[in-house]
């Protein structure tokens, strides 16, 4: 598989999550205060609850139900009680496009 559009650069607001799911798969896409944009499986570890829906603080997002912190870079939890790390994804820009490509995880 390759790469597909998931949303619009544009569309990203600093340091607000936003769910997708090319494929079914749901991913979060985060653009931080260095304007960087990262994508990571979008499932905290610990609670099955979407990451979309937390708090990014730097390079981490704070899943909102239980405090688990999750790295923007390795998908590593930061703290408990999450103890497993969620998935990262190749992140491509082409003009004002998004493309992920959800079978492929970074290697970290």
């Amino acid at each position: 598989m390759s790469a597909q559009r998931v949303c619009a650069v544009s569309d990203l607001q600093q340091d607000m999550p936003l769910r997708v799911e090319p494929d079914g798969v749901p991913i979060t896409v985060i653009k931080d205060s260095e304007g960087v944009i990262h994508a990571i499986g979008d499932t905290c570890t610990h609670g099955d609850i979407s990451l979309s829906e937390g708090f990014v603080e730097g390079e981490t997002v704070e899943c909102w139900a239980h405090g688990s912190a999750f790295s923007l870079l390795t998908g590593k939890p930061q703290n408990l009680p999450a103890y497993e790390p969620v998935p990262v994804y190749i992140v491509e820009i082409d003009g004002d496009d998004v493309l992920i490509d959800p079978t492929v995880i970074k290697e970290v």
